[in-house]
């Protein structure tokens, strides 16, 4: 990794190309600035590093979360609000969610999908069937497909038909800025090590954590140092470590998402709708070990801390037929992670543990034979810390020094609305913050282009 560097100069070299905006990422929160910027009428290029956009939200189930969609109404479900999504969200993270943006972005995100489906021809359906953890109403928005990666291709389609430039194979290096902190351009390594230079009028950070950094996951992240990363290698901490050298306000940094269900060996992401729905996770003893239905972020270090940092995922037909209908467990299961057991005995065996302590663990739960497993470990997909922003999404200085001219930062690269803990998650808040932040930073910089 080529280490993320602030160079201070006074002006971009001579014959730069400038844009008005530069966007750094084109996961679901850089894509959805740069489609709104140019409904705004606004120039915009996305600087990305891979060959095709990916990020995080390929990686994800691409669900997200809103209250007050036309989706919504169209479902059924027309009682939701706004408040009582931000009193969901506090509700997971204790209070401990920063205030200025859970209420900006669950004010801004139904207005976002709205408008990205009237005008922009994506095509949001409600998820039914199941409540994720923490959620009290039916508030999760997907494409038809169910996939991060039908989404961000879906966005990306968008943002090229809205007249966005796309930049691929291109790792923003270097941050170009003043002695004012004004941001003036990006020096990019293009994939032969030589770099080229951008310059903007604004920058917007929609980069991602720093899941894919180890040594910083070692420093921020402990109870996460032995879980296995899987997320995407892009979140290397780039926004954090120009941050510090630019002296910004970080915040939450003990925020990430963990998950508790990542197949073993097969490295497959298994859906916790098996657990909402009365499936439950035992340890190589056969014993259950926590409340499966507190979220699958915190079940992550709850798995870690078990014999071998393994478990099993146990479920009856009921949860194997639900888990049919979402892509990820149709790939693990492909992949024969899931096993098959005609009754507790079989079970045990499979497990390796003591028939007797299973059949008591089973004789608590309402499973019933057949049953079905998936060996597990605790996984870390993506942090949900890093440079602390106003509800605008503007970047904040260290020690209450207000807003840095013409830097913002949204999705991966900013604070998220999970508190500093891994408990803190509330399922969605990724693709929130980055849907959301998104559409609220295009406004941001549109409101600063037109001044």
């Amino acid at each position: 990794m080529t280490e993320p560097t602030v160079v201070r100069t006074s002006a971009m070299p001579p014959g730069t190309p400038e844009v008005p905006v530069a966007i750094v990422g084109a996961g679901a929160c850089g894509l959805t600035a740069a489609i709104f910027l140019r409904e705004a009428g606004i120039e915009c290029a996305l600087i990305e590093r891979d060959a095709v956009p990916q990020g995080s939200t390929a990686l994800s189930s691409g669900l997200v979360p809103a209250a007050g969609t036309r989706a919504q109404r169209n479902a059924g479900v027309g009682t939701d609000t706004p408040a009582a999504f931000a009193a969901d969200i506090q509700r997971k993270a204790r209070g401990t969610a920063a205030a200025h943006l859970v209420a900006a972005y669950t004010e801004a995100i139904a207005p976002a999908l709205d408008a990205l489906e009237a005008r922009h021809g994506l095509s949001f359906e409600l998820l039914d069937g199941f409540l994720y953890p923490g959620h009290s109403a039916r508030r999760m928005h997907t494409l038809r497909e169910r996939t991060g990666a039908a989404l961000v291709a879906t966005l990306e389609a968008a943002a090229l038909r809205a007249g966005a430039m796309l930049l691929t194979d291109a790792q923003a290096s270097e941050l170009h800025v003043d002695e004012a902190g004004r941001v003036l351009g990006l020096g990019i390594r293009r994939p032969d090590g030589h770099i080229e230079h951008l310059a903007c009028g604004a920058l917007l950070l929609a980069c991602n954590g720093f899941g894919g950094n180890a040594a910083m996951v070692r420093e921020l992240l402990p109870e996460l140092r032995d879980a296995v990363f899987a997320g995407h290698a892009g979140n290397d901490g780039s926004a954090i470590l120009w941050g510090r050298q630019l002296g910004a306000a970080l915040a939450d940094l003990g925020g990430c998402q963990g998950h508790g269900s990542w197949a073993v060996p097969h490295g497959a992401l298994v859906t916790w709708a098996l657990m909402m729905e009365g499936g439950i996770q035992v340890n190589t003893r056969g014993e259950r070990f926590h409340d499966e239905t507190a979220g699958y972020s915190e079940a992550s270090v709850q798995v870690l801390a078990q014999p071998g940092g393994v478990a099993w995922s146990v479920f009856g037909e009921h949860q194997l037929a639900l888990g049919r209908g979402f892509p990820d467990f149709v790939a693990a299961e492909a992949a024969g992670a899931v096993r098959h057991a005609a009754d507790a005995r079989a079970l045990a065996s499979l497990i390796g543990c003591e028939a007797r302590t299973l059949a008591a663990t089973l004789g608590q739960a309402s499973l019933r034979a057949p049953y079905h497993a998936i060996k597990v470990t605790g996984a870390l997909f993506h942090t949900q810390g890093g440079l602390d922003i106003d509800a605008g999404c503007r970047v904040l200085r260290a020690a209450g020094g207000g807003p840095f001219p013409n830097l913002l930062a949204a999705g991966g690269a900013a604070r998220g609305v999970s508190g500093n803990a891994v408990w803190g998650y509330l399922s969605g808040n990724g693709l929130l913050s980055a849907v959301a932040g998104g559409f609220i930073a295009a406004g941001t910089l549109a409101a600063m282009a037109r001044r």
